[in-house]
């Protein structure tokens, strides 16, 4: 008996060690997250996002696929702010024994996006690079309780990425510096750039509030149109994850075209220019500075 023990133990030994080698399962509410998380975790992290690249967020409709992916988590990831309501509903559905981590905690909001009660402050913190330094540092503290062992590995890679996004920060304040004040005018589908508004010194106009969902009145969209016209603002700009119906009619009556599509609540698909949180950040300023330009101020 002792003998088969002592034979069976280093298959054991074996099975810990593969386990241990394993990645780790994190299951992100939607594609910017999941990008943080393997950019900090490399492969140690099999991440996958329940609202994938070119998808909006805001109004997605889980499905039950879902629920068991996040069943099966070791780590899961919300962006928190009320972005996306239906993770909270699938949490509180479902047993989990994952960590659930929220990427927006302790960074600060920015004031509600439309005056009213019972307003959630603006939820899209990762426009603003300097802000997704928070995500970064909650995105890691979760990695590492869900997976001390590799909690060394899990700094090195949220220092790597951080002085990154130093870098990043730096180029995009350049890049925005380059437009003058009175042109740095942007129009787009919906209210997802305040807090890169706040941080880098643009104007954004939207004929939509902060969810794309929300229908734009004929008064506010009327008044958009003046308004382009009387400033001359050209760098009008749709979203990857929403219609472009009711820009390209702004556009044509204010009399010029789209520019372009800015990526703002989600990821580009592999192929496409923006699939990672970087990329996304670098592929938007270059369209905007030189559409910014042609604004006549």
């Amino acid at each position: 008996m002792q003998r088969r023990l002592l034979l069976a133990s280093p298959f054991l030994l074996a099975s810990q060690a593969a386990r241990a080698q394993a990645p780790l399962p994190v299951v992100a509410s939607f594609s910017i997250l999941a990008d943080m998380a393997r950019q900090i975790g490399g492969n140690r992290v099999a991440v996958s996002a329940i609202v994938g690249p070119d998808t909006d967020s805001h109004g997605f409709q889980a499905r039950p696929s879902d629920a068991a992916s996040l069943r099966n988590a070791s780590l899961i990831l919300r962006n928190g702010l009320n972005f996306e309501p239906w993770m909270d509903r699938l949490l509180g559905a479902i047993s989990s024994r994952g960590r659930i981590v929220t990427a927006t905690d302790r960074m600060p909001p920015r004031a509600p996006l439309r005056t009213g009660a019972r307003r959630p402050p603006d939820p899209h913190g990762w426009h603003d690079v300097t802000r997704a330094a928070t995500y970064v540092a909650n995105i890691e503290a979760g990695l590492i309780a869900a997976d001390p062992p590799r909690a060394a590995a899990y700094r090195e890679g949220a220092r790597d990425y951080r002085a990154r996004l130093v870098t990043l920060n730096a180029w995009v304040h350049a890049m925005v510096a380059s437009v003058p004040a009175p042109q740095r005018k942007i129009i787009t589908s919906h209210d997802a750039f305040g807090y890169f508004a706040e941080a880098y010194g643009v104007t954004f106009l939207a004929p939509q509030g902060a969810s794309p969902q929300g229908e734009p009145t004929a008064s506010g969209l009327a008044a958009l149109i003046r308004q382009a016209r009387t400033e001359r603002i050209s760098a009008i700009f749709v979203e990857n994850a929403q219609s472009p119906a009711i820009l390209d009619r702004l556009a044509q009556e204010v009399g010029t075209q789209i520019r372009g599509r800015l990526y703002a609540d989600a990821l580009s698909a592999e192929t496409g220019p923006a699939p990672t949180y970087e990329a996304l950040i670098r592929h938007n300023v270059s369209l905007m500075v030189p559409a910014m330009r042609g604004n006549a101020g």
